[in-house]
């Protein structure tokens, strides 16, 4: 039955309130009904047979109410008073609940039937105003944020569902089964084994940067002596996987992954050596390290420990600290779950990549060679397969991967990326999309430009050029094809963060930012690049035959 909050009830809690009891237990007691509980089933005209009954029967209820509670009333209270004596603690039992409510509908009184009867009698009647404020349109500019949009949201799922399905079909029927078994390790992969082993190799410069680090906390080593053998040490780590990719002839991927090894350790290489420096600086002034404490409320100490930086080296960071957030356990079960879900989005990725990236880009021309509308074709077609299969990248690496191998060794900061698909700019998709790379560039690139003098608009430019590099290396070196089409596709980010800033602070609209990221990254910039490198490679292994 419903509960109904009317003017007598809200004014017998004032009347109780004069009488010493609590308001506050007073509002959470359940009332009778009165006669509003009746309103929607009346009928707009008020002298109908049907009215008058239903407020003869809500009239009549409530002077039955009103004679139980003069007669239960005082013994009630009277109980109640003997147990409120007993103990304080036991002042909302029950038979104190039941007195109030009792009373509560014997002190309500006719007060209140008068209002009920006229709010019934005039509520639904054909003059009674239907518009009474102003009010937008669910999908009007100022209210369409104002609302949840869970059912369009669920109509986009099934209408992606509905139409993935049908090309999945109509390609099976079209081309048949493209998956070959061996299309992760084939024969060919057996000939990388020196990258194997250039892998497995690659902790060496962790431990020489140890040993470094290890000579100037016992001032065996001058200053400048450290971060010259720091340079050495890095470069060298990212120098050596290059030529070892070069100089074999090995699967494509497994050089990426090689790359991306190198990449890692040289970025944490960098960390480790530029935050044990700053912590020895900072180490000589005892002001400015008690600062840095208080600071960031964390208990810092310098030292040079090696389970410190084969913990850093393993865990899901490019930030070195001595010292990080832990969890108290590792969840098995939930590990478990993460990698059944690792697996499946993984073959999931494949798939689109053999069943529909491959036969579209083998039956595709060179973008820049071939006709223009054909290009923006083959762009367009592409974009979508390779748009599911960069978001199976980032939904298995940044939250599946990253986030177990951080259960597995307690890493406690998991916050691995933001919401990025929200971005209103480029630049805000960069600061969001990877966690890990943002917070290395911002601590060991941009502040250390700004503290050194470097305005901010060249603080960025520097960001990129680096990011550039890196993502040229991870695809030039693999593919042994050196056209910059990666640097030239990260330096244009430049560009399109003055851009949709000025788009942003001109329209002041969410969508026109956010709009233009999808557009350019996802529809165009991707599919371009991945028909770019892959004409060039077979027309370089074209040319080797």
């Amino acid at each position: 039955m419903a509960i109904l909050d009317s003017p007598r009830s809200r004014d017998t809690t004032s009347s109780s309130t004069d009488n010493g009891h609590d308001h506050d237990r007073a509002a959470t007691i359940r009332r009778r009904p009165s006669a509003r509980s009746v309103e929607p089933l009346l009928d707009s005209d008020s002298n109908s047979i049907e009215t008058e009954s239903a407020i003869n029967d809500a009239e009549n209820d409530q002077n039955e109410a009103n004679l139980i509670g003069n007669i239960g009333g005082g013994a009630v209270e009277s109980a109640n008073e003997e147990q409120e004596s007993e103990s304080a603690s036991e002042g909302l039992s029950f038979g104190k609940e039941k007195e109030e409510k009792v009373k509560e509908n014997g002190e309500s009184g006719d007060g209140g039937k008068g209002g009920d009867a006229s709010s019934i009698k005039f509520a639904y009647r054909p003059s009674a105003p239907a518009h009474r404020k102003n009010k937008e349109s669910p999908l009007s500019s100022d209210a369409i944020f104002k609302q949840s949009h869970a059912g369009l949201f669920n109509l986009c799922i099934v209408v992606l569902v509905a139409v993935n399905s049908r090309l999945i079909i109509e390609n099976l029927m079209k081309y048949g089964w493209l998956i070959k078994v061996g299309f992760w390790f084939g024969p060919k992969s057996l000939r990388d084994w020196p990258l194997f082993m250039c892998c497995l190799s690659l902790p060496i410069f962790p431990l020489a940067a140890f040993l470094v680090e290890k000579l100037v906390k016992q001032k065996s080593i001058a200053e400048w002596v450290a971060v010259f053998l720091h340079v050495i040490i890095t470069t060298t780590s990212i120098l050596y996987p290059v030529v070892v990719i070069l100089r074999c002839d090995s699967a494509v991927l497994s050089g990426v992954t090689l790359m991306l090894f190198a990449c890692i350790v040289w970025l944490k290489l960098v960390s480790y050596a530029h935050t044990n420096y700053d912590l020895r600086v900072l180490s000589k002034s005892l002001d400015k390290w008690e600062a840095l404490c208080s600071y960031w409320d964390m208990e810092y100490s310098y030292d040079v420990s090696f389970q410190s930086l084969a913990y850093f080296m393993v865990a899901p960071t490019l930030c070195y600290q001595p010292s990080y957030p832990r969890t108290a356990c590792i969840r098995k079960g939930w590990v478990f779950r993460q990698l059944i879900k690792l697996v499946i989005f993984s073959g999931f990725m494949g798939f689109i990549v053999e069943q529909y990236i491959n036969p579209i880009v083998q039956n595709s021309q060179h973008p820049l060679k071939g006709d223009f509308l054909y290009a923006i074709e083959r762009v367009l077609k592409l974009s979508v397969p390779n748009l599911y299969v960069w978001l199976c990248m980032f939904y298995c690496f940044f939250h599946l991967w990253l986030n177990i191998l951080a259960e597995l060794l307690c890493f406690g900061d998991r916050e691995f990326y933001k919401d990025w698909w929200n971005a209103r700019t480029v630049e805000e998709y960069w600061r969001m999309w990877n966690m890990p790379v943002h917070k290395w560039m911002v601590r060991h690139i941009y502040f250390p430009c700004l503290r050194n003098g470097i305005s901010k608009g060249i603080a960025v430019l520097v960001a990129f050029l680096v990011s550039a590099i890196f993502h040229e290396l991870c695809i030039a070196v693999p593919c042994h094809i050196f056209k910059l089409w990666a640097f030239i596709g990260i330096m244009f980010q430049v560009p399109l963060v003055i851009v949709t800033n000025y788009l942003q602070n001109k329209f002041q609209n969410s969508m026109v930012g956010n709009m233009m990221f999808w557009c350019f990254f996802c529809i165009v910039g991707q599919p371009m690049c991945l028909l770019l490198y892959y004409h060039d490679l077979m027309n370089r292994k074209a040319s080797a035959r």
